[in-house]
């Protein structure tokens, strides 16, 4: 089996690093293509495995094509490499707003495609995933994309059309996340914390408040309250953020950055 990857970006990068810690596959196994020596270089240096400038080499020597590049390059890339994916080839895309249908389209012809959307928790072994699957999909080939997309985080397969709105709950949300960590910090170094211990402070609680809800399974509002005492510190502060409407300003976020993504299409 052999997994290609063209572009070799963050997620990129953060896939091939997934792969190789687990085991999945070997450096060897792996081969990825970029636009520049400088980048095919630093890849090839820091993870084994071969790399070149030439997409249409990697399309063809790929059992699993992963194509991982900007979707404003997507029509050029695959115009490129369609001659190359030949009926055995597995195409997995993580191109935001293009669907399997214009996938399909662009190619011409009939393709094994599965379209997927990590997330960048993925840079450190913690992506959460959507896997959306084209219609036909057999058990293999979804057993073998959740295998690649679980060797960096968690994945699920979704119906396409809730692709965009997992853009909104969890594509697009570490940014949501990063905001309210730099705010909580900020409000910290106000009250005196130095800024390093800040940052530490505010991220520690946001991954442990994360993780008790996941291994407990109890429901936020349920976690909220075991900290919020009677006539307490936490019930103030929690009062002073729905009067500032905390709850809709991350809904309305939400919204907005699903209706964007389907503007993409």
């Amino acid at each position: 089996m052999r997994i290609g990857f063209i572009g070799l970006g963050n997620m990129a990068t953060a896939m091939i690093g997934g792969i190789i810690k687990k085991g999945l596959y070997q450096p060897a196994e792996l081969i990825g293509s970029a636009k520049t020596a400088q980048t095919v270089q630093s890849v090839s240096k820091q993870y084994g495995i071969e790399t070149c400038t030439d997409n249409q080499r990697v399309a063809a020597c790929a059992d699993v094509l992963v194509l991982a590049v900007k979707p404003v390059f997507l029509p050029e890339v695959i115009a490129e490499i369609k001659d190359s994916v030949d009926d055995g080839t597995l195409v997995i895309s993580i191109a935001a707003g293009k669907t399997i249908a214009w996938l399909e389209e662009q190619f011409g012809k009939a393709v094994r495609l599965v379209r997927c959307m990590p997330n960048t928790p993925a840079l450190v072994g913690e992506a959460c995933t959507c896997v959306c699957l084209k219609e036909g999909t057999s058990k293999e080939d979804e057993a073998l994309v959740l295998r690649i997309m679980e060797s960096f985080g968690t994945a699920s397969v979704l119906p396409e059309r809730l692709i965009n709105a997992f853009t909104g709950v969890a594509g697009s949300s570490p940014a949501y996340v990063f905001l309210f960590l730099e705010a909580l910090a900020d409000a910290a170094v106000c009250a005196g914390i130095p800024r390093k211990q800040a940052y530490e402070f505010a991220g520690q609680s946001l991954l442990g408040s994360a993780k008790l809800m996941l291994e407990t399974g109890m429901h936020p509002g349920q976690l909220k309250d075991m900290v919020c005492s009677p006539a307490g510190t936490t019930i103030e502060a929690v009062k002073v953020l729905e009067e500032k409407g905390l709850r809709a300003a991350v809904m309305d976020a939400v919204a907005a950055c699903v209706e964007k993504a389907e503007s993409m299409r």
